[in-house]
């Protein structure tokens, strides 16, 4: 008979890939929710709260610093 001795590192290996196979099918299936949502044009906008760092110079500032 043979009998199976498991030590702490693969209990501990086991619950990482556990873990690690959660977290990888709650970011695969929010990617997947938001192409569908995308489809159906459910996604939600969001504002940009940053302004622009562009400066809109108008002819009249150009003509005053020559």
């Amino acid at each position: 008979m043979n009998f199976l001795y498991f030590d702490p590192g693969l209990g501990a290996m086991i619950i990482q890939g556990l873990v690690a196979f959660a977290a990888g099918i709650l970011l695969f299936s929010k990617g997947v929710m938001y192409k569908i949502k995308g489809v159906f044009g459910l996604n939600k906008e969001e504002d940009d709260d940053y302004d622009s760092i562009d400066i809109d110079e108008t002819d009249d500032d150009v003509k005053s610093n020559r």
